[in-house]
């Protein structure tokens, strides 16, 4: 007869918005185990798997802790409750909790006082004395009752042991809960039922989640206009310009608790992460976006057909797997995305390195070495070069009956810090092949991506100069002679990195609060990528700047921002690497 052997949860912390499917190991009649499913439309032996979800709804009320959400709270900022800051921000854990997170939870409530009420201004002062006592003044302990829970309760349904109610919410093997879960214990029933008589049949399989936490989130980035042009209120213009968000969202092959030991495990499983990043990605409301480290089953099963929803159409190059061992439905690529109503697709092309490299040892290298070449140059990376038609109008740029055509490169390249003439090579043969569209075509291009390169080195030398010096410290290492003649490593694409344009900014103190994050020598953000072990700048998006000019950027993160002591990924953010996002306006053909 059909049994049920083990349940179990694959993640110890539900969170609001995140699915949960517990793993459920069954035994068939002919003694052998699985996990398949056994539903009531398909019965096996005349036996079926019933399942349960509960809300273990208990009379004691308990907020979470912003800042470390698999905690309870016992504080509460009052500085918080008296602004506009979401009350799910105000809850700490404890003393130490709150005061280390002061330099990031200040924010909040500068945001408030920057919308103009007193109060808040006079909590701002009080705020921007930074000393412990005053800021502890802010809060308020949840254990003498002086402030009321968030979180409501429910309507009961059934009466359990210990003053506990029991509150049905699911009868499917998934479940993902919902606000009204939070600060409550799940509890999934799994039981066999025969067919015929619909009764139970043996003890039901149970197991009880940790209390249910609201899905964490980081404070909103916004966007920081850097173009001089205003409308007639002070306003940036931006009537016919577009946005461009790229994002290495970290895949989930690479993203293992041995590499990232400091992010909670649940926060570092798919089924969060995907969720976080989706809501992420679609709150920038970006007109095209770049993603890297999409793998292949998450393109067709989750980005795909949930930015579909959003208006988006998605085109994908998959990597190549020369090189790769395993399953290719977990092979990561570049995905890149548009809003349909934006933007057409005109034609796309696709760069494989692998191909490259093979025409290049095919050419250049002796027969005998190359078995050698090859092994150090086929790496799998790829680039996905698209082009777009626009939909809207740009006054500036607009010619009667002319097509507004742009040329989007989205790429990865290899990781690498030993192959330092691989990776100027293929920054190098992705150049060339965009001078080569650029030369069929007068069309405006963007090139995004995770170059895994810092700036100052040869490829970002390449890439916002246009040629590298025969000197630079990268080119000595060229086992293969790739790189020879030096003279050949140029391109004519008049490339800028968007994010230099906070560089050229006025005096104003946004400005100076996004130079702060710049580092002056490169004019490129301090970080775009932030783990224990490294902290520095591996993404960029360029721009042509003789036909497209940068209207805002979305501002940066500073350390700050992620908090003392936490590196990415975190609960709040789902990948290692921060998105950047850039505002463009297509103008009139100008000669450099």
């Amino acid at each position: 007869m059909l049994s049920v052997i083990r349940v179990h949860l694959p993640s110890e912390v539900p969170i609001v918005g995140c699915e949960l499917t517990p793993y459920v190991l069954l035994r068939r009649p002919d003694k052998t185990a699985t996990t398949d499913d056994v539903p009531e439309s398909s019965p096996l032996d005349g036996h079926f798997l019933k399942y349960r979800w509960y809300r273990v709804q208990s009379d004691k009320k308990v907020a979470i802790c912003s800042v470390h959400p698999s905690r309870e709270a016992t504080l509460q900022c009052l500085g918080c409750i008296k602004t506009k800051v979401p009350v799910t921000k105000s809850y700490h854990c404890s003393t130490k909790c709150f005061t280390d997170a002061w330099q990031h939870h200040r924010v909040l409530h500068e945001r408030a006082a920057a919308e103009g009420n007193d109060e808040e201004e006079e909590l701002l002062r009080l705020n921007s004395s930074g000393s412990v006592s005053s800021i502890l003044s802010t809060v308020s302990s949840l254990t003498n009752g002086s402030s009321s829970s968030v979180y409501p309760s429910a309507i009961t349904q059934k009466t359990g042991a210990g003053g506990e109610t029991l509150v049905e919410v699911g009868r499917s093997k998934t479940y993902t809960p919902m606000a009204d879960d939070v600060g409550q214990v799940l509890k999934f029933e799994c039981v066999v039922v025969n067919a015929e008589t619909k009764q139970n049949v043996g003890h039901s399989c149970t197991i009880l989640t940790s209390r249910v936490i609201p899905a964490p989130s980081p404070s909103p980035r916004r966007m920081i206009p850097v173009s001089g042009a205003v409308d007639s209120n002070g306003r940036p213009m931006s009537m016919g310009s577009f946005t461009v968000l790229s994002y290495n969202i970290l895949a989930d092959a690479y993203a293992s608790s041995e590499i990232y030991s400091y992010c909670p495990t649940w926060a570092l499983s798919w089924t969060y992460r995907r969720q976080n990043l989706l809501r992420e990605i679609v709150k920038y409301h970006a007109d095209i976006v770049c993603l890297q480290e999409v793998q292949n089953d998450h393109f067709d099963e989750f980005f795909a057909p949930e930015l579909d929803k959003h208006g988006y159409q998605a085109l994908f190059k998959r990597k190549t797997n020369e090189v790769f061992v395993g399953n290719t439905n977990t092979i990561d690529g570049c995905a890149t995305f548009y809003r349909r109503d934006r933007f057409s697709h005109v034609k796309k092309y696709e760069v494989e390195f692998n191909k490259a490299a093979q025409s290049l040892t095919e050419a250049l290298i002796p027969v005998p070495q190359k078995k050698i070449a090859l092994n150090r140059l086929v790496k799998d990376n790829v680039a996905l070069i698209v082009v777009l038609e626009a939909k809207f109008g740009n006054q500036a740029a607009d010619i009667p009956g002319k097509r507004q055509l742009l040329c989007v490169a989205n790429t990865h390249v290899n990781i690498s810090h030993e192959l330092k003439d691989v990776k100027l090579w293929q920054v190098h043969t992705l150049l060339k092949g965009l001078e080569k569209i650029a030369a069929s075509a007068d069309i405006p291009m963007l090139v995004c991506g995770d170059f895994n390169t810092v700036p100052a080195s040869a490829p970002h030398s390449l890439l916002a100069v246009g040629k590298v010096d025969p000197m630079h410290p990268d080119l000595m290492v060229d086992p293969l002679g790739i790189l020879r003649p030096h003279a050949k490593l140029t391109h004519h694409l008049p490339l800028v990195s968007a994010y230099s344009s906070f560089a050229r900014m006025g005096g104003s103190l946004t400005a100076e609060q996004q130079r702060r994050r710049m580092d002056p020598a490169s004019n490129e953000p301090l970080f775009t990528n932030c783990t224990r072990d490294f902290i520095g700048t591996l993404d960029y998006i360029f721009y042509t700047a003789d036909t497209l000019t940068v209207e805002s950027l979305l501002e940066l993160l500073d350390e700050e921002s992620l908090r003392k002591d936490t590196a990415l990924p975190s609960p709040e953010w789902s990948s290692d690497h921060i998105a950047l996002l850039a505002e463009f306006r297509c103008m009139p053909k100008t000669r450099r």
